[in-house]
């Protein structure tokens, strides 16, 4: 008997030429887990893992939330360092892990930037680095933003770092006694 046991199903097929034009990873096609995961551990705080489930979840979305099942089953296919399927529950797991450590390092980078650790320059120069591994790791991965894009979301990010600056040295003065009513008061008296 040389019959299929499985035999694909029109709508499995359908999905087999889909996995097949997936570009994603290809740029470190032949690259291990481990050098992928030692290469992102340097620059970010998500694994290999994280990153490739993050992805996917992104890019295989439907109306009701990611494809779990469908990306677990086919992990290596889609994604060249991976090298072997994922439960729904695995992929899952790594999905929120990926979504705790941004949520986490969003909310440390903040922080440092409210509590007047970084002056705005420092923070300037901690934002181009970060939006510099980030375009080389969507580079890597095989995505593109059109410019316009890419030129909004800058402008959406140098607009909220202008506000948070600005609310950190007015929280930062306050604190220090010297808000700006106070300096406003001081010139009334000079005028007296």
């Amino acid at each position: 008997m040389d019959s299929d046991p499985y035999p694909l199903t029109p709508d499995e097929d359908d999905r087999t030429e889909e996995i097949n034009k997936y570009q994603k990873f290809k740029k470190v096609d032949g690259a291990t887990y481990r050098k992928v995961n030692v290469f992102l551990r340097k620059r970010t705080y998500i694994t290999a893992r994280e990153w490739a489930i993050a992805r996917l979840c992104s890019d295989f979305k439907t109306p009701y939330g990611a494809e779990m099942t469908f990306i677990g089953q086919h992990l290596p296919e889609l994604v060249p360092f991976m090298e072997e399927p994922y439960s729904p529950q695995a992929v899952n797991q790594a999905r929120n892990a990926f979504k705790r450590k941004v949520r986490k390092s969003g909310a440390t980078f903040f922080y440092g930037a409210m509590c007047g650790f970084f002056t705005l320059d420092e923070l300037d120069d901690i934002l181009f680095e970060s939006s510099e591994i980030a375009r080389f790791l969507l580079e890597i991965e095989g995505t593109s933003l059109a410019i316009d894009d890419e030129l909004d979301i800058e402008d959406k990010i140098t607009e909220i770092m202008r506000k948070l600056g600005e609310s950190a040295n007015v929280l930062l003065n306050t604190r220090k006694g010297t808000g700006t009513e106070d300096d406003d008061a001081d010139d009334d008296d000079d005028d007296e």
